[in-house]
């Protein structure tokens, strides 16, 4: 299958899809979406695939969503979907739907994270299973669709990262919960394969099953039902009027991404940039 905005390899049996816009620092638009979901359905399929790993390119894991590079704006309007509830299921499809399936995948999966990864890199990262940070990598937290952070951090220290609006570090992230180990660049990718090799050894059915529980046991707290509520509170908000001046002034003057300057429109909205940066 032939990929435009990701990679996708198999080593057996370990599969790799990489985030491959690096002149966006490998902003999501809806094509990268649908092909990420695309490779995660072959590696599900795949008996040789026992471990996934999710990696971005050009030094960064992903500055966010593509809030308006012409190629995303091109796709979005080629799928069709009328404004109204075909647009909202369409919102709903790329920002919680196939993020909550790519946890549920019955496979393990991991995140290896290197620069930036913000607002939905956060919310990528935080679907898989486990995430392994180099040390120089940095994270950014927001009100976002896929609002998984109250459960990645907990509830007061989500409040101070998102009423602040400030990156973390890839140690404060470990220290927080978000990150399971933070590594030297240099040995980011060899310990992180590594230990998908290793877990890759295990039967499938019980590295299957001891993930099932798991995310029941998040389940049973309520996980997935508040995700799919805080996803409406997050379109109400974007559809107040005045959300999209609110939007553009959240204290982010230290960013200096090369993903500014790209003018569009995110959800019926104001125009903002093309990176959530």
């Amino acid at each position: 299958m032939a990929f435009k905005h990701i990679l996708y390899v198999v080593d057996a049996p370990l599969a790799t899809i990489t985030l491959n816009r690096p002149h966006y620092k490998n902003a999501q638009d809806y094509l990268l979406l649908d092909e990420v979901d695309a490779a995660m359905t072959l590696a599900q399929d795949d008996k040789q695939v026992r471990v996934v790993i999710v990696r971005g390119s050009g030094g960064n894991f992903s500055s966010g969503h593509d809030l308006g590079t012409p190629q995303a704006g091109e796709y979005r309007d080629s799928l069709g979907a009328e404004p109204g509830i075909e647009t909202y299921d369409q919102f709903k499809k790329y920002n919680l739907d196939l993020l909550l399936r790519w946890r549920n995948l019955p496979k393990p999966t991991v995140a290896m994270v290197e620069g930036y990864c913000i607002y939905a890199g956060w919310m990528l990262a935080a679907c898989l299973d486990v995430v392994f940070a180099a040390d120089s990598a940095k994270f950014l937290a927001g009100f976002v669709e896929y609002m998984s952070i109250p459960w990645d951090i907990g509830i007061r220290r989500a409040k101070e990262l998102c009423f602040e609006s400030r990156f973390i570090t890839a140690d404060e992230a470990a220290q927080y919960g978000l990150v399971n180990r933070v590594l030297p660049l240099s040995e980011l990718e060899s310990e992180t394969y590594a230990y998908a090799q290793r877990v890759a050894e295990n039967s499938p059915a019980a590295l299957r099953f001891a993930k099932l529980q798991m995310n029941k046991a998040q389940d049973i707290q309520g996980y997935s039902s508040a995700l799919e509520d805080s996803l409406g509170d997050y379109v109400a908000m974007m559809n107040m009027r005045g959300a999209g001046r609110v939007e553009g002034q959240r204290r982010l003057a230290t960013v200096d991404l090369a993903v500014r300057g790209l003018k569009g429109d995110r959800f019926g909205l104001q125009p903002v940039t093309a990176g959530d940066s």
